[in-house]
């Protein structure tokens, strides 16, 4: 019985421990109630929009993008983060202006070029 509890284990530790390091926003993924500080939120948001680029979800020229505001509106639920950035040099100009959602905790909701 005891070889049995030990090699579940291992084989919950093989099956398991991937998801652990999946992802690659890094240390942008929060828990409990405590308030997102600002600073630490940009940062969340720019590493998500480095990697809508690596994915190819949108172009390349928003790379070099900063933020330009950042906001608390009412949420479906509650309040959220809404962050604003715009690339002028966007040939399109329905995606000229992306926006990330955030929980209050720092968790990300979404992000789209309509603002909704």
């Amino acid at each position: 019985m005891k070889k049995f509890v030990y090699l579940l284990a291992f084989i919950a530790t093989i099956t398991f421990a991937p998801a652990a390091f999946a992802g690659g926003d890094g240390g942008c993924h929060f828990h409990g109630d405590t308030p997102i500080k600002e600073p630490i939120l940009v940062d969340c948001a720019s590493k998500h929009k480095d990697n809508l680029i690596k994915k190819g979800k949108i172009d390349a020229s928003w790379g070099g993008v900063k933020l330009d505001k950042s906001e608390m509106v009412d949420g479906k639920k509650t309040k959220e983060w809404k962050l604003t950035f715009k690339n002028p040099t966007e040939k399109d100009a329905g995606k000229q202006t992306l926006y990330m959602f955030y929980s209050l905790t720092g968790n990300l909701i979404g992000s789209n070029f309509t603002g909704k």
